[in-house]
């Protein structure tokens, strides 16, 4: 069971592409991917890839929405008793549904009981007392005319019929949802697969705990990316640690790559790799995806931080995200390139954009997009002032990423941003 995703899309390579032409281009690679069955209890967050039915009723049965009395016709009515009271509600609800009514006569439900044959009505316990001698009338308190034909049953098929539609494909799925699927009888869902996705980490510099010395750099990829991966919809497959060798490299990304280094060999979707992507003689990942004959569809983007991105993909029909080397260049890449990557693979619409207002006046800057991380302060986006690309202290703080033109910006004109996955609205403190 798979959607059809076997041709790839053919985009023309974007060298040093305008920012917003290598997000469209990123999202258009990635076509959804084949879907899967997966538990209710898995399915949150997931994109639903089939219509969802209603495999009964529902309702499947006629019950009451009150705790009563199921009554036929009009009052008095002889209580009809069981021989022995049952002890489990459940047990209520079953018999209840299997004593016909004759006129006259009433049987004690609650809600959710089965409303029994020859019931027109179900009266409510507030609105009845029961004599002695097992006659149950309308209280003092009862409203006239109560109760009425149908009052209290929920009938059956009442919020859906059997085969009728309840969640349509496409939908992104809500606690909700996974609850009403339940009652409409699934147990598992059709949901389109998350991307599988890889992770190469290359840099001799690069120590992955304690203080760095001189030259050395801690690594800021590997307790990252994973998690920032799966908040954007993704499912991490595989994370390897590459040196900074042409031969390493290559045999990392070739599917015929027989050493245990190879990252070809897990079953991923998408490869990002961190670093490498300049021309100088210690970067060894374009000439790597050259001599392999990847078709390269993004090759530079004409933004700062971050211009020496790029999108390829491999021989054996994987994508391949190359970030740039410093961490908040490497972020300004991930929102441009692989977040829509992975939507586009999930089968999910563009992340959203939104328009803000500026705060400040921005200069320009001829030839390049800038992303700059912001917090919004009374309706306004405040831009950090640590937005340089080795920087992390503006985008752990910020709320959005302001995309400014390269003509610049000036205070109170609308830009466009872009909301960070974990900027979640918090309540105002009491």
């Amino acid at each position: 069971m798979t959607t059809d995703n076997s041709t790839p899309v053919i985009l023309p390579l974007q060298p040093n592409a305008a920012w917003e032409h290598a997000r469209s281009a990123a999202f258009s690679a990635g076509r959804p991917l084949p879907y899967e069955t997966v538990p209710l209890a898995e399915a949150l967050g997931q994109i639903l890839a089939l219509d969802a039915t209603a495999l009964q009723p529902v309702p499947h049965y006629a019950s009451s929405a009150m705790d009563g009395w199921a009554v036929s016709g009009p009052p008095p009515w002889q209580l009809v008793t069981h021989e022995e009271p049952p002890t489990e509600r459940w047990q209520i609800h079953k018999e209840s549904g299997r004593r016909p009514l004759q006129p006259g006569q009433a049987v004690a439900i609650l809600t959710g009981g089965t409303i029994p044959a020859g019931a027109h009505s179900v009266l409510r316990s507030e609105s009845g007392v029961v004599s002695e001698d097992g006659m149950l009338t309308l209280s003092p308190g009862a409203r006239s005319g109560e109760p009425g034909e149908g009052e209290h049953i929920r009938p059956a098929g009442e919020e859906a019929a059997a085969g009728e539609v309840t969640i349509r494909r496409g939908t992104v799925l809500n606690p909700a949802h996974i609850a009403l699927a339940a009652v409409c009888g699934h147990d598992t869902l059709p949901v389109l697969r998350a991307p599988r996705v890889s992770l190469l980490l290359t840099g001799d510099e690069v120590i992955e705990y304690g203080l760095p010395e001189s030259g050395q750099v801690r690594d800021t990829f590997g307790p990252q990316l994973p998690q920032l991966v799966t908040m954007m919809g993704g499912r991490m497959d595989v994370v390897r640690r590459l040196s900074d060798r042409y031969e390493d490299v290559v045999a990392a990304l070739s599917s015929d790559a027989t050493d245990e280094m190879s990252i070809a060999m897990s079953s991923g979707d998408v490869l990002i790799t961190t670093g490498g992507t300049g021309r100088s003689e210690a970067d060894h990942l374009r000439q790597a995806l050259e001599d392999m004959q990847a078709e390269m569809l993004i090759d530079g983007i004409a933004m700062r931080p971050g211009h020496p991105t790029m999108l390829a993909r491999l021989p054996d029909g994987r994508l391949l995200v190359a970030l740039p080397g410093n961490p908040l260049a490497a972020m300004m890449a991930v929102f441009t390139v692989l977040q829509p990557l992975l939507d586009g693979l999930r089968g999910a619409p563009l992340s959203p954009e939104r328009h803000v207002l500026v705060g400040v006046d921005i200069e320009p800057l001829p030839g390049r997009t800038r992303l700059i991380p912001c917090r919004i302060e009374n309706g306004r986006a405040v831009p950090s002032p640590y937005f340089r690309s080795g920087m992390l202290r503006g985008i752990a703080d910020a709320d959005a990423v302001m995309v400014v033109p390269e003509a610049g910006c000036t205070t109170d004109e609308a830009i466009t941003a872009l909301p960070l996955p974990w900027a979640v609205q918090q309540p105002p403190a009491r």
